[in-house]
């Protein structure tokens, strides 16, 4: 389902929060909102759901105006993540995840189905999780039910306001990988809002940086890391490069080469990677290893070639000059 802001403004007191932004998301896609705390990308975000009401302008979702949608119909068919999850404490995790399901009146079979479907997707096996109490949760386990009571309800749209912010960066990193699995099998319209430009770059199809209410730059991450904005250039920083080499593979940087025939894992001297790794992962094991090549095998095992130093480097210099 596509979403749109047209002209969207809206005004809090004296301040600005968002100022005529106009901004289209086109089916599946998942769009990151992000910039410096207080530029609108929350509010933004917020409209979509009708928790803010533009002041002037309008939001579309599916090309319906969201202000001739019933407020309640409406946040049926979006699912919400937010950053603390706002569990309900007095329901079991079955509960929670099956909390909208049940306002839209499904029988019982199909909700507890549709619960341990989405258990089972966000890697919380229900045998073991289902009726647990949301107080004896982790922070990451949390985020996942999060996520699938979210789910619940097969909305087409999806808003996370800085979903995994409150976790630590190890499950951090570990929840940002299971969601864009999820993702990849479910094809949802998300619009994510973080203030890490390396979660935005991880996660985003696009990333719509916001500043002062107004949106200067909307791109794919790695035309956004080469955008000559002023603005631009200084929120993203003296690494682009290397933020850079963690929106291309291993795979993708030995597709435009033709494989070499590898020795077995067992003669090889040099370390090993795996195809669906980034090449800043690879930099970062080369450095850490004292190694200047790494031999790639895809996840089945298969050896696909060797990654030297020397072509990741000129690769990157390569991606940074186009």
């Amino acid at each position: 389902m596509t979403l749109e802001w047209k002209k969207v403004s809206k005004r809090f007191g004296d301040k600005q929060a968002v100022d005529e932004l106009s901004l289209e998301v086109p089916e599946g896609e998942l769009l990151v909102l992000i910039g410096p705390s207080g530029c609108g990308k929350t509010t933004s975000l917020k409209m979509i759901n009708r928790l803010v009401d533009p002041q002037t302008g309008s939001v579309l979702v599916g090309g319906r105006d969201v202000s001739h949608v019933p407020a309640v119909e409406l946040r049926r068919h979006i699912g919400y993540v937010i950053q603390h999850v706002g569990l309900f404490p007095h329901m079991r995790v079955s509960e929670n995840v099956g909390a909208v399901p049940k306002l839209l009146g499904w029988s019982k079979e199909k909700i507890e189905q549709r619960v341990h479907e989405l258990l089972e997707l966000v890697g919380l096996p229900p045998q073991d999780y289902a009726q647990s109490w949301p107080a004896h949760l982790s922070g990451g386990e949390a985020q996942r039910v999060g996520v699938a009571r979210a789910l619940a309800a097969d909305p087409p749209v999806l808003l996370m306001d800085e979903p995994f912010g409150a976790v630590d960066p190890l499950t951090r990193e570990i929840l940002q990988r299971e969601f864009l699995r999820i993702q990849s099998t479910l094809g949802k319209t998300v619009v994510f809002v973080t203030h890490d430009l390396d979660e935005a770059i991880r996660l985003g199809d696009r990333i719509a940086v916001m500043n002062e209410g107004r949106l200067v730059a909307a791109a794919p991450p790695a035309e956004l890391l080469l955008n000559a904005d002023p603005f631009i250039r200084d929120f993203t920083g003296e690494d682009r490069a290397l933020r850079r080499l963690a929106r291309l593979s291993v795979g993708q940087a030995l597709g435009d080469a033709t494989p070499m025939k590898s020795a077995s894992r067992r003669d090889a001297s040099v370390g090993a990677i795996r195809t669906d790794a980034t090449l800043k992962e690879a930099l970062s094991q080369m450095l850490e290893a004292g190694e200047t090549s790494l031999e790639a095998f895809s996840p089945a095992g298969r050896s696909m070639g060797t990654l030297t130093l020397e072509d990741l480097l000129e690769r990157a210099a390569g991606e940074v000059a186009s």
